[in-house]
């Protein structure tokens, strides 16, 4: 499928300020990019850099006092094969490759060491790709989601605690759960095509079977149309944008529509 991309991010700056920005589809094997452009008004010098695991580009810039605008348009070819996720075996640990090993560790939002005991006891005869799934199952059914109830601050600890949360909060309680059962699963942000409302979306990949498949608790948009941006442990790694400062959003807008 081939699906248009517009991200426009609006904000102002009182001082200038460095910013990170993770906006560019990735190049990947399963989505192509056909045309792409990404200009940025009132902002210094770009440097590019690789993405984490060698996955997409991020932007480096600096900004000039007042308003910043990132104008971010791609059209790109998806094809991504629908996958049961529960027919997947679980990979030796010794088969990890070396860049995978980081996702099977607790991070600072994925606190996989607190969650081994209760996946171990609700879930005791599942392994592999069917533990994957029956834990996106439950998260799915157990969390609620609702705009506003979590912050920066929310862990997945939090919110399974709490029952609800954001998208962020569903990938970071996902991978967690996974994660306690020595499963390497990562964060990734994508565009998402029929997320309403439109917005930056954060879901998960789970490495089985020797490969990385994404999987969505909030099955808010399918994941066999979503287009990668960034990866990383959690949400820290793979932000939108990093401001190394202060800034006032203006306006933010995404856009994700089929395109002929």
């Amino acid at each position: 499928m081939r699906v248009a991309i517009e991200a426009i991010l609006d904000y102002e700056f009182a001082d200038p300020t460095d910013v990170l920005l993770a906006v560019e589809a990735a190049a990947m094997p399963d989505q192509h990019i056909i045309e792409q452009s990404h200009i940025i008004d009132n902002a210094g010098p770009l440097t590019n850099r690789v993405g984490g695991s060698g996955v997409g580009r991020r932007t480096w810039t600096r900004t000039g006092i007042g308003r910043m605008v990132s104008t971010y348009r791609s059209v790109v070819d998806v094809d991504r094969p629908v996958v049961d996720i529960a027919t997947l075996a679980k990979s030796p640990l010794p088969s990890l490759p070396e860049e995978v090993l980081p996702f099977i560790w607790p991070s600072r939002y994925c606190e996989a060491d607190r969650f081994g005991s209760f996946v171990s006891g609700h879930f005791p005869d599942l392994q592999g790709g069917a533990l994957v799934q029956a834990l996106v199952d439950w998260v799915h059914a157990n969390l609620t989601y609702v705009p506003g109830s979590s912050d920066i601050n929310t862990t997945a600890a939090d919110s399974f605690v709490a029952q609800q949360g954001v998208c962020r909060d569903f990938a970071h309680l996902t991978a967690a759960l996974i994660r306690s059962r020595d499963i390497p699963a990562r964060l990734v942000s994508v565009y998402a095509l029929g997320l309403d409302p439109p917005d930056f979306h954060a879901v998960v990949e789970v490495w089985l079977d020797g490969a990385w498949h994404l999987v969505d608790a909030t099955q808010l948009a399918p994941v066999e149309t979503m287009i990668r941006i960034a990866v990383g442990r959690d949400a820290t790694d793979i932000a939108f944008m990093t401001i190394f400062g202060g800034a006032t959003m203006n306006a933010q807008s995404i856009t994700v529509t089929a395109a002929t």
